[in-house]
């Protein structure tokens, strides 16, 4: 199969290019990998996997100041979503140890986001939180950490 008709074959039908792919990267017909598609798949998924984190982060710190802020309302629900996050984190950083890193760029970011969130879930103005994380990353993750 030529490369002209991988590239049409990864644009009209992705599932059947990436299993054809896989098979000849398999048997080591290396010339015949559509590889501009797979080095652009590849870092796709490396783009997912630090998109997911940030996104359990957001979660996670939205959760956990809406249990520092709204003590009053604390619920199973609130403390089975900041467990479930953390686990999710943990299970993300298992598979790809280099996302600590991002971790650690991208609180604040996260923290950004998880004002909008709170904002909208709680009713409460965003200023009614803390400008910056009032939660060390270490606290964050930390299995058995509710913001008292």
């Amino acid at each position: 199969m030529s490369y002209k008709s991988q590239h049409s074959e990864y644009d009209k039908d992705f599932y059947a290019w990436s299993l054809h792919n896989a098979a000849l990267i398999r048997e080591g017909r290396l010339s015949e990998v559509d590889l501009e598609n797979v080095a652009e798949e590849i870092e796709s998924m490396g783009i997912s996997s630090k998109h997911a984190l940030v996104s359990r982060l957001t979660i996670l710190l939205c959760h956990l100041l809406k249990w520092k802020f709204q003590p009053g309302l604390r619920s199973r629900s609130w403390e089975l979503t900041i467990k479930g996050q953390r686990f999710e984190i943990e299970d993300l950083l298992n598979d790809s140890p280099s996302l600590k890193h991002e971790l650690e760029n991208k609180m604040n970011r996260a923290y950004e986001k998880a004002l909008v969130n709170v904002e909208r879930e709680t009713g409460l103005n965003q200023n009614s939180f803390p400008k910056k994380c009032p939660f060390s990353l270490e606290e964050v993750l930390k299995t058995g950490f509710f913001p008292e």
